[in-house]
């Protein structure tokens, strides 16, 4: 498995960004995808956005796409997810993930390994 270390999370006004991070260790990632999700009280965890390492292809959740953007630095072994636009129901911890390049990329199966989570929080 991979472990990835999220960071970046915090209090932020609506309107506003945040850039968060995964670094990832354990393995080579180039066959691999990392992807980003959030979870708020009471709801289940949903896919936010994922890049494949090799060729950095993009997907977007429907309700991010446009204000959201994620990149991965190879030399960092790095992915990021910068949020503009901010607003208050982008609140929720958010995750890191990593699964074997796959075509279930948007959803939870997709994955097995995953970060500890980060509390973004955007007050309006």
């Amino acid at each position: 498995q991979v472990q990835l270390v999220e960071s970046g999370g915090e209090l932020v006004q609506a309107g506003g960004s945040l850039r968060l991070a995964c670094t990832a260790s354990g393995r080579p990632l180039r066959s691999y995808i990392l992807g980003w999700f959030r979870q708020a009280p009471g709801q289940e965890r949903a896919f936010v956005a994922a890049i494949t390492w090799s060729d950095s292809q993009t997907a977007y959740s429907d309700s991010v796409k446009g204000r959201f953007t994620i990149s991965r630095d190879n030399a960092k072994n790095t992915v990021y997810l910068q949020m503009n636009s901010l607003k208050p129901e982008d609140t929720a911890v958010y995750y890191c993930a990593a699964g074997v390049k796959s075509t279930r990329w948007r959803t939870r199966l997709g994955y097995d390994s995953w970060g500890q989570g980060t509390q973004v929080t955007v007050s309006s």
